[in-house]
């Protein structure tokens, strides 16, 4: 995936033969450092743009309901919209009958924990709140694939192992397909079924771990010997790369 950097006005090479399946229901997060293309290829996934070279292709079950819905970074909730309204807003657009959206909202409610908080406007909510709401709205429109874009980037570190932890129990609630992208390690292996670790740009697979952890996880995980080598094994590919990139940034 080749692109023009519009302060450089130069072609910047993002990706390079990245060659990736996603399995139905599955959990793959991708790690590199960062400006190696995790968020070009995420939003290629999403339809956001067209690589130059090869193809993207997303096997559909249904045309009812979109292919992707994405949960970015940073807050991307309509500020003049309740949590209701916000949650809702996909279903509204396509025109859903009130008693689905009803039932949607109610569940959704539920499985993120704003109980008490649906009348409520997004200026009103904690950072980790606005990103609950932001989960329920891409949940709602019930998409093949959830695309995550460092979602708790922003969040403190206490608030970040909670979300994570209700992430683990919505993933297998809905076994929603997800791409996720991070930069945490710890994140990486808590949620996902596979670990893909990138190279500096251009960006490349390094390579592809299977998470040997079992299900379903939580933060107690983090304190064991096999927890621990995946980490050290993860980070041992990833150092690597993230000075590369160091080194390339400093040049510049």
């Amino acid at each position: 995936m080749v692109y023009r950097d519009p302060r450089t006005l130069q072609e910047v090479c993002a990706l390079q033969e990245v060659n990736l399946v996603v399995g139905d229901r599955e959990f793959v997060t991708l790690v590199g450092p960062s400006g190696c293309g995790k968020t070009t290829l995420i939003r290629l996934i999403a339809g956001f743009g067209r690589p130059t070279e090869g193809r993207i292709r997303i096997e559909r079950t249904s045309t009812d309901r979109p292919a992707t819905s994405m949960v970015w970074q940073e807050n991307a909730l309509f500020p003049w919209r309740s949590v209701r309204k916000n949650i809702l807003f996909g279903l509204e657009i396509r025109k859903v009958p009130s008693p689905v959206q009803k039932e949607t909202l109610e569940r959704l409610i539920d499985m993120v924990h704003l109980h008490g908080f649906e009348d409520r406007f997004p200026h009103e909510l904690s950072g980790g709140m606005r990103q609950r709401v932001n989960l329920a709205r891409a949940i709602a429109n019930d998409p093949e694939i959830l695309l995550m874009d460092e979602p708790f980037a922003s969040l403190d570190a206490q608030t970040k192992y909670l979300l994570s932890e209700e992430l683990i129990g919505i993933w297998e609630k809905t076994k929603k397909t997800v791409v996720y992208i991070t930069h945490s390690i710890e994140e990486a292996i808590l949620l996902s079924d596979r670990i893909v670790v990138m190279t500096a740009r251009p960006g490349r697979i390094k390579e592809i771990i299977q998470n040997p952890l079992r299900r379903p996880r939580s933060t107690e995980l983090m304190s064991t010997s096999i927890y621990e080598a995946l980490f050290r094994d993860i980070w041992s590919l990833l150092k690597e790369e993230v000075l590369k990139a160091q080194a390339t940034t400093s040049l510049q």
